[in-house]
């Protein structure tokens, strides 16, 4: 903490400010944080688990320890890589060579995605229908391109081109790396970026994909093909191994008429250029050197990072990205307490009746839609610590010789099981995350709220903490999980996932008039030179967070410590829950970074994040004595209350 400040005018650095000066960002990290300190824990953890694996080259065939031994040690044979350079993907650039035509094009599209090589010019994946969740069903989402926005496409400002320059020196890189002249190259740089730039014009913007309604477009497989001519969606989906759906989701129809246009207006020979593109950057990370430093050059120019990630570290997050479930058995048994499970089960109930006590006690919402509100709180499935039923990859074939291969094996193996998802029941006992990832999730078709193991350690939870310190960590993490289910986006989903209205007309217009008022306190925030905090697309995090910090405390004061008024280090219980807060989100970050995140990340910067919440809840005036005249100070009618 920083006790020379005063935590009126600036929470965050009272908070945090000999941490964050004690704390640069290292040189092999983009941002240095709470999280940041946590992950760099648990990915310590996790490589002692993967070289104690790898070691036991004699484990039984198959076993659980085998098979993430052997996929690591794979991935950590350099010598081998080295040797290989671009062999692993000599057969895909020769293959795309010899397409003729365009349904040679979408053959290929086909191809790269079933093979776990790719998945160029649209997203394709399959989910539950948002307005009939028993039911699984193939979506089409827009895509195409690879910098992490269309923006980056669209603008032309000194920080979008120094980007759009690094990204076509990456292209010719690998392009030159695979024994391509110079001028070629550089021609190639040219067509793909270009051929990406109209697929990125096509592409609805990320504050738009936000709305549920906007991006449900249900057709039938033949009526949908009727507005792309070029693309006939029964034969493509059946070389995607999707056969007898009648029915698709498509998340954006404007992006395909487009697509379909340029299917044929762009010639032949640039469709196979931008196909061995995509095998290419899918690839470099996993070939020879000089193919994951020219991946590191562009990754450096997105975000500044000073020093490549370490190969031990990258093999380690890819392992757990790649067969998480068979290395999180793993970790679970080695970094996960049946007492920390019991002790959060607790928390979440406890939180659940914070959450209901200040639905009931609501003052803008009506009783009617205040009743479907707490069927919906009450329909809430949490998950803890790891899945009751682990996925066992069967059929997916690991060798301790061949890492490239195992990477596409992988991604092969991937693809089939989401598809053989198809006309069966939901799976509800499936995670979107592995054990040792530090984070959360709330699903709205699911209506379920899941904390891997990962995140239950300090700063964020420890058992032997007081309560002050879990509710303003951990609380507050179940709270905000809890409001996504009641926020702008998730509150359009009913209590059993379905995408469907429950509220009254006056309250949803009051509930939006709330909503406005939030994103325009966060459109104020500055975080670079002149780019502001983008309030419309951090509006879900941070109803998220005012609903979860406000939810949390209100757990808090169930417990004796949150009725009490002992000081522990000279601090209240009250004061220590908002402190535990604010150091949750300390976070230096690397100024490439922040403004790559401003465009892409739905959740505000850890600065704005400390305050968001607190500077709209009386409690935290109360706790610190904040006073009009203080620069965080906002009078009690302008505060604002949601959930």
């Amino acid at each position: 903490m920083d006790l020379s400040v005063k935590p009126g005018n600036d929470f965050y650095t009272y908070a945090n400010g000999v941490w964050l000066r004690n704390n640069p960002v290292p040189a092999k990290e983009t941002r240095w944080g709470s999280f940041n300190e946590l992950r760099d824990f648990n990915i310590n953890a996790v490589k002692a688990i993967l070289n104690e694996s790898a070691a036991k080259t004699k484990a039984p065939a198959g076993s659980v320890e085998k098979r993430v031994g052997d996929f690591y040690a794979a991935a950590m044979d350099s010598a081998a890589i080295e040797k290989l350079g671009y062999t692993p993907i000599k057969a895909d650039l020769e293959r795309i060579k010899a397409i003729k035509d365009v349904n040679g094009v979408l053959n290929e599209v086909a191809y790269l995605r079933t093979s776990g090589a790719g998945s160029p010019m649209f997203g394709f994946f399959v989910g539950q229908d948002r307005k009939n969740v028993e039911n699984m069903v193939p979506q089409l989402s827009q895509g195409g391109t690879t910098l992490p926005d269309r923006d980056y496409y669209l603008k032309n400002d000194a920080r979008s081109t120094k980007i759009q320059e690094a990204y076509k020196n990456y292209i010719v890189k690998l392009f030159t790396l695979t024994g391509v002249d110079q001028a070629t190259a550089q021609k190639n740089a040219e067509t793909i970026f270009n051929l990406e730039k109209k697929m990125a014009e096509a592409q609805m913007a990320r504050v738009e994909m936000r709305d549920p309604y906007k991006t449900y477009n249900k057709f039938a497989v033949a009526d949908f093909s009727k507005t792309t001519p070029n693309l006939d969606w029964k034969s493509l989906m059946a070389k995607m191994k999707v056969t007898g759906q009648d029915t698709i989701l498509v998340n954006s129809p404007k992006f395909f008429t487009e697509l379909n246009g340029l299917l044929t207006s762009t010639p032949v020979a640039d469709w196979k250029t931008y196909l061995q593109w995509n095998v290419l950057k899918s690839s470099a990370p996993y070939l020879s050197n000089d193919f994951v430093n020219a991946n590191f050059a562009y990754t450096q120019a997105l975000t500044g990072q000073k020093v490549q990630t370490p190969r031990w570290q990258r093999m380690s997050s890819l392992t757990d990205g790649t067969i998480g479930e068979l290395l999180g058995q793993l970790y679970v048994a080695k970094h996960f307490k049946p007492e920390a499970k019991a002790r959060m089960d607790e928390m979440i109930a406890n939180l659940i009746k914070a959450y209901e006590i200040r639905i009931k006690g609501l003052d803008w919402m009506s009783a009617e839609t205040k009743e479907k509100a707490l069927a919906k709180l009450h329909a809430f499935r949490p998950k803890v610590g790891y899945p009751e039923k682990w996925k066992t990859y069967e059929g997916l074939a690991i060798d301790r010789n061949t890492f490239f291969q195992n990477v596409r094996n992988a991604g092969e193996w991937g693809y089939n099981d989401m598809v053989s998802q198809l006309g069966k029941p939901v799976d509800r006992t499936k995670w979107g995350m592995t054990p040792p990832t530090v984070n959360a999730y709330y699903s709205p078709v699911m209506n379920e709220i899941v904390f891997p193991a990962g995140i239950l350690q300090f700063p964020f939870f420890d058992p032997n903490a007081d309560d002050a310190v879990n509710y303003g960590g951990i609380g507050a993490v179940i709270g905000h999980e809890i409001s996504h289910g009641f926020d702008d986006s998730g509150s359009q989903y009913d209590k059993d996932g379905t995408l469907r209205n429950w509220w009254t007309e006056q309250d949803l217009a009051k509930f939006k008039e709330k909503a406005a008022a939030l994103a325009k306190q966060y459109d104020a925030y500055t975080v670079l030179d002149t780019v502001h905090v983008n309030g419309k697309l951090t509006l879900g995090e941070n109803i998220g967070d005012l609903g979860g910090l406000s939810a949390a405390y209100e757990a808090f004061k169930m417990t004796k410590q949150g009725k009490s008024k002992k000081k522990i280090d000279g601090f209240t219980p009250d004061q220590r829950f908002f402190l535990s807060w604010a150091q949750v989100w300390r976070s230096n970050t690397l100024p490439e970074t922040a403004a790559q995140l401003i465009v892409t990340d739905p959740h505000s910067p850890g600065e704005y994040r400390t305050i968001g919440a607190p500077v709209n809840m009386d409690a935290w005036y109360k706790a610190f004595n904040v006073k009009p005249g203080d620069k965080l100070y906002k009078s009690p009618e302008e505060r604002i209350r949601i959930w």
